[in-house]
């Protein structure tokens, strides 16, 4: 009996020590969680912000990056029909110099006749006239294809400038992206409102772009 009654204190000791832990380890424990889960729900809110206009950014980005690229295809291809329009005027004043000597050479036969007092053939006189219509006809021919030639010319030069408007806007929407990244790492608000600026002046400058045609 007086062992037992000697190992109860020692036991009621020790499951006291078992039972109570320390209370300013438990509120230090819990404000720890609370201060973390406070800094994980602001931090977490803003990389959501980060990731939404990131991901607009980038959604206005292939557009310009299409416009760009279907601008400057039309703007070569309208080039390609300048050139094809050059090459048909050069035909057409060649041709236009061929019936100039073809005109010369018959006139020099006329003079040929006249110059020893004889009546040069009809024929002589009437080639000389079809040539001379006929360069006239090729030469508004040539004109005109030249007239098309210089239109053609100044809508790709046109195209060519909208699509450099595009191409830069395209940059400056790549450039906001690329600052959300860097605010998303840093966690800075500053940068992240560097994005958003020059995200917004891409984007400004693609939608003047595109109502001015």
């Amino acid at each position: 009996m007086l062992v037992a009654a000697t190992m109860i204190p020692h036991a009621l000791t020790r499951q006291e020590n078992f039972t109570m832990p320390d209370e300013s380890e438990v509120e230090t424990e819990k404000l720890r969680e609370a201060v973390h889960e406070e800094l994980e729900r602001e931090g977490g809110s803003f990389l959501k912000t980060i990731a939404l206009t990131t991901a607009i950014l980038a959604v206005v980005a292939a557009v310009a990056a299409l416009e760009s690229g279907s601008t400057v295809n039309e703007a070569l291809f309208i080039r390609s029909d300048a050139s094809r329009l050059q090459a048909e005027a050069s035909d057409k004043w060649a041709f236009y110099q061929a019936k100039g000597i073809k005109a010369a050479v018959q006139e020099a036969s006329r003079t040929s006749w006249l110059s020893i007092g004889k009546e040069p053939p009809s024929e002589y006189g009437e080639k000389v006239r079809r040539y001379t219509e006929e360069q006239a006809g090729l030469q508004r021919e040539a004109q005109d294809l030249e007239r098309r030639r210089d239109e053609r010319i100044e809508e790709s030069e046109h195209l060519l400038h909208r699509h450099h408007r595009f191409a830069a806007s395209v940059v400056l929407l790549q450039i906001g992206i690329a600052l959300g990244a860097v605010a998303a790492l840093s966690r800075q608000k500053l940068i992240w409102w560097a994005s958003l600026i020059s995200g917004v002046i891409g984007a400004g400058l693609l939608a003047v772009t595109w109502l001015r045609g």
